[in-house]
């Protein structure tokens, strides 16, 4: 999934004719804390609402206070994983997106990139999850998507979690069945470690809910 496939159709742009009170009425609206200042479809940077209230009077003109904008964006080719990198490392609210000839085409919000996260890790598909606990010399994609397969199951997902100062790592693997005594089985006589599963409805909904957690932690919002 690509830039310009994520951006926002009501997120508004703001000018620099326009007041400090009118961005913040629009931030407030859109729950967010930064707006694009656009005049044309020339991008000048974002706005923050802590810029906003730095400035001495807000109902007067964007224009008219000296500006030190950011100018963060990326390119509508660019690929959803560059876009959330971009986001979490300069904690954004929104992130503009450019065309080739660095014209703005619009924005996309945190929201967009939560919504979208949720669809590419298969978080609204039923299914099953196990997570593997494992040294990362011996991950093997190919060993374990052949484990998974064997048993004619499917894995919609997976990502890996790295434990801080160590060589383990948690393989996380969505699969498409809540019926995982045979998968886990067949990874207990490839002496998997198998670090947990869940299978019910309220355990999966807890592990969505642990993921979501953790994905708005690294987006640091």
């Amino acid at each position: 999934m690509l830039a310009k496939d994520l951006i926002s159709d009501v997120i508004p742009i703001i000018k620099t004719s326009e007041s400090g009170q009118n961005a913040l009425n629009w931030m407030e609206i859109f729950r967010i804390s930064h707006l694009p200042i656009v005049n044309n479809r020339d991008y000048l940077g974002l706005i923050s609402d802590s810029d906003i209230y730095n400035f001495n009077k807000v109902e007067e003109a964007i224009g008219g206070h000296p500006l030190s904008l950011i100018r963060p964006h990326v390119f509508d080719y660019q690929h959803i994983y560059e876009v959330i990198e971009i986001v979490a490392r300069l904690k954004l609210s929104i992130i503009p997106v450019l065309d080739e000839k660095n014209q703005y085409l619009g924005c996309i919000s945190i929201q967009d990139l939560v919504q979208q996260f949720a669809t590419l890790s298969s978080v609204i598909d039923l299914g099953g999850i196990i997570v593997l606990e494992l040294n990362v010399n011996d991950y093997s994609l190919s060993e374990i998507s052949q484990i998974v397969e064997s048993n004619d199951v499917k894995i919609l997902s997976l990502y890996i979690s790295s434990h801080k100062d160590s060589t383990k790592l948690d393989l996380t693997l969505k699969l498409n069945t809540t019926n995982l005594a045979a998968v886990i089985k067949a990874f207990e006589r490839y002496d998997y470690d198998i670090k947990a599963s869940f299978l019910d409805d309220d355990n999966i909904d807890m592990m969505y809910n642990d993921r979501f957690d953790s994905f708005m932690n690294y987006l640091n919002i």
